[in-house]
C-alpha cells in the first residue's frame, strides 16, 4: 500500500513540477539608465537600454518585463488604456498585460518603414510614432501604420506633444512643426526658437514648452507661432526632459540635474539635494511623486517637488557590467557607476551594495584580486584604484601611469600589470604605488586583455597577440594562424591558450606560436570574454549570449549555446564562483547559473555505440558532500548511461517522497555512452539532506531508475 501511495504521489509531483535549468538574475547590481517613463494608474514603467521595468509601488521595487521584446533599447513609452506601447530602435511593441510578471510583448510594425522610434504619443484613438523617418499614425493600436509627413521638412523626430486637436513634433535640427489634422499636413513654427534641436515637448494648459539641446527651455502661448527663451537660473541648457505638476514645471538636464520653475519658466531653481547623479534623461509625475531617470545611476524619487531625492532602484538591474571578480565568498562587479559587492550571489535573496567611497571615477572596466587587495581599473580618472577592505574605501594608485584608460588588469605573483587603450602595458611591483611602462616590442598599444601562464605574459590587442617571457621587458608578436586580430579576451587552461576575438575563438597549444580557429557551433563570433572551469570553456558573446565547449582544446572542438532564461544576451564578462557561472550583461546586471546544469555530459564516448539502453549504478555510492572529483563543478558522484540511438534524454533526481530535486539532463543526445556528475545540490543550489535518492532516466519511450545514498 505504501509503495502504491509513493508511486501515485511521485506521478502527481512529476506531472506538476517542471523545474527547468536556467539563468537567474542576481537582483543587481541596481542602477543604470532610464531613458523614458510612462504612468498607468498606480503603475510606473521605465524604458531602458535593457528593456522595460515596471513598479507597482512608486519605485520601491522593480520587475523586468521583456518577454517577446526582441529589441530592448527602449526610447519611448506610452499608455493607452490597458495597453503599453514601447518605441525601440527596432520598432514599436505592444503589451496588453504590462504590469504583470507574465507580461509579454508583440511587435506591431506593419507599415512602419522606419524602425528607429524616438517618441510615442496618444491622442484619442490615434497613436503617433516619431521616428528618424518622420511621423507615423496608427488608428488600430499599432496593427498598421501610415506615414503622415506632408510638410514635415525635417523627419528626424525626437519628441511629440498633443494639445487638444493640435499635434506638435520636435525635430533634430529643424525645430518644431505643427499639425491640426492628425499629421496630414505640417507647418514649421519656429519664430524665436533659436535652438532647433528639440528634445522634449510638454503642454501645460494653453502653454507649450520646448526643451532643446543647447538653448534651454522655450515657451509659446500661441501654439508655436512665436517662442520666447525662458532660462533665467537654468544652467546648463541641454534639456532632455520636461514635466508638469500643477503650477510647477520641471526640467531635467544632462549635466545640471533637475530644475524647478513655479512661474512658467520665467525663473528656475536647481533642486538636486540627494540626487547623486545629475545627468537626467527623463522625468515623470504620478500624483505627488516626481521621478527622475538618470544616466548610469537609475531612478530617483522626490515626494516634495524635488526638495529632496532618494534612489529607488531595488530590482532595477539595468546596469552595464564590465567586469567581475571573485574573492573568497565575495563577488565584485565593476559597472558604469562604480563597484558593487555581493556576499550572497548564489542565493535567491542575492543582494548588492555599492562600495565606492574614494572611487573618484565611476567607469570601472576591470577588477583584479591579489590577496587582501582589490584593484579597480577605470576608463578615466586616475586609472587604477586600490581597496584593502573589500571596497569599503578606495585610494588612487597611479603614479607613473601615463594612460588613465585602463581596460584590463592581471596579477602575476608580486607583479600587477595594467593594459591600457593608448599607452600599452604598465607594471607595478608594489601594489600600484608606482608604475612603469613596459612596451619594448609591443607594436600595438591598444591593449584589451592580459593573461598569465607561468612565466609567460600575453597581451591581446586590436592588432593581435603579443608574448613576453620577462614581465614585459620585451614583447614578440605571436599571430601565426590568428586570422582575426582584434583580440578582446584571453584565457589559459593548462598548456592551452585561448583568444576571444571579433571572429570567434582561437586555440594555441604552444604559447601563441601558432593558432587554430575552434568555432564549430559558435553562432555568434563577437567574443567578449572567456572563462575556464576545469576542462570546460565558456564564451560570453555580444548578442549571442553564453556558449559552452566541453572539448575546446581538440580538433573536434564544438560549442553549444546555454542561454535558457538569459534575458540579455549581450554578455561582457564571466566568472566562476564555486558551483556557479556568473555572467555580466550589457543592460541587465549579473546573472547566475549552476555549472552542472550546463556541463551535463562531462564524458561523452561516441566511438562506441551501445546495443542496449542502460542506466548504470552511480559511483561512488554512497557518496559524500565535497568529495574530490575530477570533473567540472566538483560533482561527488557520477551517473553513467548508454544510448543505443539518438533521442531526447531526461535525467532527474527525486527524494524518497517522489519530489523532484534536480534536473541533470533535458536535451536531445546522440547514440553514445554518457557520464553526468551530481554534486548533491538541488535545483536552487542548496545542498540536500543525507538520505536515499532516486535517479530516473527517460530516453524516448524507455525508462529506468536506480537508488543512491548521499551522506553530508
Amino acid at each position: 500500500m505504501k509503495r502504491l501511495l509513493f508511486c501515485f504521489a511521485a506521478a502527481l509531483l512529476l506531472g506538476a513540477l517542471n523545474l527547468q535549468a536556467q539563468w537567474i538574475q542576481t537582483n543587481g547590481p541596481s542602477g543604470g539608465s532610464a531613458f523614458c517613463f510612462a504612468v498607468g494608474g498606480s503603475n510606473l514603467f521605465a524604458g531602458t537600454n535593457g528593456g522595460v521595468f515596471f513598479s507597482t509601488n512608486n519605485g520601491t521595487s522593480w520587475t523586468l518585463a521583456n518577454t517577446g521584446l526582441t529589441n530592448t533599447t527602449v526610447q519611448s513609452l506610452v499608455v493607452n488604456g490597458a495597453n503599453l506601447f514601447a518605441g525601440t530602435i527596432g520598432g514599436v511593441f505592444l503589451s496588453t498585460n504590462p504590469a504583470t510578471r507574465d507580461a509579454n510583448w508583440t511587435a506591431v510594425n506593419n507599415g512602419l518603414t522606419n524602425a528607429v522610434v524616438q517618441s510615442l504619443i496618444v491622442s484619442g484613438s490615434n497613436l503617433f510614432a516619431g521616428t528618424m523617418g518622420g511621423v507615423f499614425l496608427s488608428i488600430n493600436n499599432g496593427a498598421s501604420w501610415t506615414a503622415v509627413n506632408t510638410g514635415l521638412m525635417n523627419t528626424d523626430v525626437l519628441s511629440l506633444a498633443v494639445n487638444g486637436s493640435n499635434l506638435f513634433a520636435g525635430t533634430n535640427g529643424g525645430g518644431v512643426f505643427f499639425s491640426t489634422n492628425n499629421g496630414t499636413n505640417w507647418i514649421a513654427v519656429n519664430t524665436g526658437l533659436t535652438s532647433r534641436t528639440v528634445q522634449t515637448l510638454v503642454v501645460n494648459g494653453l502653454n507649450l514648452f520646448a526643451g532643446t539641446s543647447s538653448g534651454g527651455v522655450f515657451f509659446s502661448m500661441n501654439n508655436g507661432t512665436s517662442w520666447t527663451a525662458v532660462n533665467t537660473g537654468l544652467t546648463p541648457t541641454d534639456v532632455h526632459a520636461l514635466a508638469v505638476s500643477g503650477t510647477n514645471l520641471f526640467a531635467g538636464s544632462l549635466v545640471g540635474g533637475v530644475f524647478l520653475s513655479t512661474n512658467d519658466g520665467t525663473s528656475w531653481t536647481a533642486i538636486n539635494n540627494g540626487l547623486v547623479e545629475t545627468n537626467v534623461r527623463s522625468l515623470a509625475v504620478n500624483g505627488l511623486n516626481l521621478f527622475a531617470g538618470t544616466i548610469g545611476t537609475g531612478v530617483f524619487l522626490s515626494t516634495n517637488n524635488g526638495a529632496n531625492w532618494r534612489a529607488v532602484n531595488n530590482g532595477f538591474a539595468n546596469t552595464f557590467v564590465r567586469t567581475l571578480a571573485v574573492s573568497g565568498s565575495n563577488l565584485f562587479a565593476g559597472i558604469f557607476g562604480g563597484v558593487f559587492l555581493s556576499t550572497n550571489p548564489a542565493t535567491r535573496d542575492a543582494s548588492w551594495t555599492a562600495v565606492n567611497t574614494g572611487l573618484a571615477y565611476p567607469d570601472v572596466q576591470s577588477l583584479a584580486v591579489s590577496g587582501s587587495n582589490l584593484f579597480a581599473g577605470t576608463l578615466g580618472g586616475d586609472g587604477v584604484y586600490l581597496s584593502t577592505n573589500n571596497g569599503t574605501s578606495w585610494a588612487s594608485v597611479s603614479i607613473g601611469l601615463t594612460d588613465n584608460l585602463v581596460r584590463t588588469l592581471v596579477v602575476s605573483g608580486p607583479n600587477l600589470f595594467a593594459g591600457t587603450l593608448r599607452g600599452g602595458v604598465f607594471l607595478s611591483t608594489n601594489n600600484g604605488t608606482s608604475w612603469t611602462a613596459v612596451n619594448n616590442g609591443l607594436l600595438e598599444t591598444n591593449v584589451r586583455s592580459l593573461a598569465v601562464n607561468g612565466s609567460n605574459l600575453f597581451a591581446g590587442t586590436i592588432n593581435g597577440v603579443f608574448l613576453s617571457t620577462n614581465n614585459g621587458t620585451s614583447w614578440t608578436a605571436v599571430n601565426t594562424g590568428l586570422t582575426e586580430i582584434f583580440v578582446q579576451a584571453l584565457a589559459v587552461s593548462g598548456l592551452n591558450l585561448f583568444a576571444g576575438t571579433q571572429g570567434g575563438v582561437f586555440l594555441s597549444t604552444n604559447n601563441g606560436a601558432s593558432w587554430t580557429a575552434v568555432n564549430t557551433g559558435l553562432t555568434n563570433t563577437d567574443v567578449r570574454f572567456l572563462a575556464v572551469s576545469g576542462s570546460n570553456l565558456f564564451a560570453g558573446t555580444f548578442g549571442g549570449g553564453v556558449f559552452h565547449s566541453a572539448n575546446p582544446a581538440t580538433r573536434d572542438a564544438s560549442w553549444t549555446a546555454v542561454n535558457t532564461g538569459l534575458a540579455n544576451t549581450f554578455v561582457r564578462t564571466l566568472a566562476v564562483n564555486g558551483s556557479n557561472l556568473l555572467a555580466g550583461t550589457n543592460g541587465n546586471g549579473v546573472w547566475r547559473r549552476l555549472l552542472s546544469e550546463m556541463v551535463t555530459a562531462v564524458a561523452d564516448d561516441r566511438s562506441h555505440v551501445p546495443f542496449d539502453f542502460t542506466l548504470e549504478q552511480n559511483h561512488p555510492n554512497p557518496f559524500r558532500s565535497g568529495a574530490a572529483f575530477r570533473y567540472v563543478g566538483n560533482p561527488s558522484t557520477t551517473i553513467r548511461y548508454q544510448l543505443p540511438k539518438a533521442t531526447h534524454v531526461v535525467l532527474k533526481i527525486y527524494n524518497i517522497f517522489g519530489q523532484e530535486v534536480r534536473t541533470l539532463v533535458n536535451e536531445r543526445q546522440p547514440a553514445s555512452v554518457k557520464s553526468v556528475g551530481w554534486d548533491g545540490r538541488d535545483q536552487s543550489g542548496q545542498e540536500v539532506n543525507s538520505g536515499i535518492y532516486i535517479y530516473r532516466l527517460q530516453a524516448g519511450g524507455s525508462m529506468q531508475s536506480r537508488k543512491m545514498s548521499f551522506v553530508r
